[in-house]
């Protein structure tokens, strides 16, 4: 998994797209409908990023109004970015030295995915929902 490449790993439709004058309750509309916990700002540029913990930390946290304040206020600036050819270890690693758990994947300049500390857990998690499935079986 870990050497797994990030373009196999990413989670990539329906990438969550927003503009930086989008407003917190928007995107935060967009991440309760989805599985995502972050959306892109800006999918041409990759200008920045918004997750579920920004929105707690940045906006309610400080008592921001989530209806008025916009993205741009709040979100990642020019957030660290893997290519979609690189390692899911390497982007792991990534995510580790910059305290995030969110990377847009970005090929050719534009976001095309985003990959999540949590899609680490994913194929462990298979193997032990499955193991423990066939335990079952056996009792």
């Amino acid at each position: 998994m870990f050497s797994e490449r990030v373009r196999h790993m990413m989670a990539r439709d329906p990438l969550l797209i927003v503009t930086p004058h989008s407003t917190v309750a928007q995107a935060a509309r967009l991440l309760a409908a989805s599985e995502f916990g972050a959306v892109v700002v800006d999918q041409e540029a990759c200008v920045g990023i918004f997750t579920e913990h920004e929105a707690v930390a940045r906006v309610l946290a400080p008592g921001w109004d989530p209806g008025a304040t916009e993205l741009v206020d709040v979100m990642t600036r020019a957030p660290v970015t893997i290519s979609p050819d690189r390692t899911f270890g390497y982007a792991l690693r990534l995510m580790q030295e910059h305290h995030v758990r969110h990377l847009p994947v970005v090929e050719n300049g534009r976001a095309v995915g985003i990959v999540c500390s949590r899609d680490a857990m994913d194929p462990e998690l298979e193997e032990f929902i499955c193991e423990a499935q066939r335990r079952e079986v056996f009792r």
